[in-house]
């Protein structure tokens, strides 16, 4: 095992007494206070640790936006909502979420293919702004501002014309659902100039969980090129100027952080031009994964230490149902293992190679596949790092009926006025 790749260090939370810290509470502790297991945990602190270095890293005139579909908890929503610039929601459900945050409603943007009329009524009527995906949609969204007496406040998704390299999930360039294509936004802007329709820019997005610096940095170069080409057709000069996100986490074993020093420096390379040209925008980086990933963790506990033909299988009262992502089938072409320790006993006096499952009936249930791991018995807390995006919510809840997973936000939340 000396010789394979490992994890990044991952230092987000503490240890004392070989025990995981959360929010500053011992995980053998926050279990009993949670009440049950499995749950997720998310640590306050960590959140506002990563908003805080995005500020100290990237130009102070870019704003920060939350992608809540990394994750919707309520609670976790509200917590961003006092440390980001804005949200992005992803349905009418996660809408509600974000006003019942106290963000400012013109500071959401709803983006997403498919969105029922219910929903960009309820958009319009709260006065947020739609990220148009097609001229079909645009069509509507002016007829339904007509209805209620509103002017709707829209920007153009676009679909560039080029994809963001070495991207976890490419989402530009290339035939794709999701916004409209760039070579045809000209026209679609000259339509738009005839409705009721309140222009505010453009959401430029081209991929995501992206680990490269300069992928980043030419992903960027080409969006601002794009953005300012399509400027020359708006209806009026963009104030919205939203470049996407694609900042990565490290999750498997040989991967590194993204040096976010140099996306920074980039860009403050970058946006003098693209302002003098653009006066009137503000610049959005749009992030999920990047501000709460790290931030989450997993916690099932051992039900059974089990010896099958000589390798070791720790039996836990959780999987896949709650955790999709760490099982490998949320996207993985080959599994490769999430970040797990046996969080009562990190470094453990003995060590072995096991396999974390859960009770499902099925073998894709695997949490962790012959890992080196603290040597774990019956009652021990298994914790799954790296879990703060794209867990219970992306994960099959309702599969075979097993109770559901908990969410608790721990830590106390900072004192007003107190440094981020």
């Amino acid at each position: 095992m000396s010789g394979a790749p490992r994890h990044a260090p991952l230092t987000q939370f503490a240890l004392r007494d070989d025990c995981l810290q959360v929010g500053g509470v011992a995980l053998t502790r926050l279990a009993e206070r949670v009440g049950q297991t499995p749950f997720y945990a998310y640590d306050r602190a960590a959140l506002t640790a990563r908003v805080a270095e995005l500020r100290r890293h990237l130009p102070a005139d870019i704003e920060l936006h939350y992608a809540m579909k990394a994750n919707p908890m309520p609670a976790l929503v509200q917590h961003m909502a006092g440390l980001v610039d804005g949200i992005d929601v992803a349905s009418g459900g996660e809408l509600r979420v974000a006003l019942d945050s106290g963000m400012a409603p013109e500071r959401i943007s709803f983006a997403g293919p498919g969105k029922g009329d219910a929903e960009l009524a309820c958009a319009i009527a709260a006065g947020s702004v739609l990220n148009m995906e097609s001229g079909a949609e645009m069509a509507r969204i002016d007829a339904i501002g007509r209805r209620l007496g509103v002017t709707p406040r829209v920007a153009v998704r676009v679909n560039p014309d080029f994809e963001l390299k070495s991207s976890g999930m490419k989402m530009g360039g290339g035939p794709k659902p999701f916004g409209v294509d760039a070579e045809q936004v000209p026209a679609l802007l000259e339509r738009l100039g005839r409705l009721a329709l309140d222009f505010h820019g453009f959401h430029i997005f081209s991929g995501s969980q992206n680990l490269k610096a300069e992928a980043l940095q030419e992903a960027h170069e080409k969006t601002l090129a794009l953005a300012l080409r399509l400027a020359a057709s708006a209806p009026r000069p963009p104030r919205l100027l939203n470049i996407g996100g694609g900042f990565g986490i490290p999750y498997f074993p040989g991967e590194s952080r993204l040096d976010l020093e140099a996306v920074g420096a980039n860009l403050a390379r970058l946006l003098p031009a693209v302002r003098s040209q653009l006066p009137q925008a503000h610049f959005v980086i749009e992030l999920g994964r990047y501000l709460v990933g790290e931030a989450g963790l997993y916690v099932c506990r051992v039900i059974e230490r089990k010896v099958s033909r000589g390798q070791v299988f720790l039996v836990t009262d959780g999987g896949l149902h709650h955790h999709l992502a760490a099982s490998g089938n949320f996207g993985q072409v080959i599994r490769k293992n999430y970040p797990v320790v046996i969080g009562n006993r990190v470094a453990g006096g003995a060590r072995e190679t096991a396999s974390v499952v859960g009770p499902l009936c099925t073998p894709l249930d695997l949490l962790a596949d012959q890992m080196e791991l603290a040597r774990a018995e019956a009652g021990d807390l298994v914790a799954v790092l790296q879990s703060g995006a794209y867990g219970l919510s992306a994960s099959p809840a309702a599969f075979l009926g097993h109770p559901a997973a908990l969410e608790v936000l721990v830590g106390e939340r900072a004192a007003r006025g107190d440094a981020a």
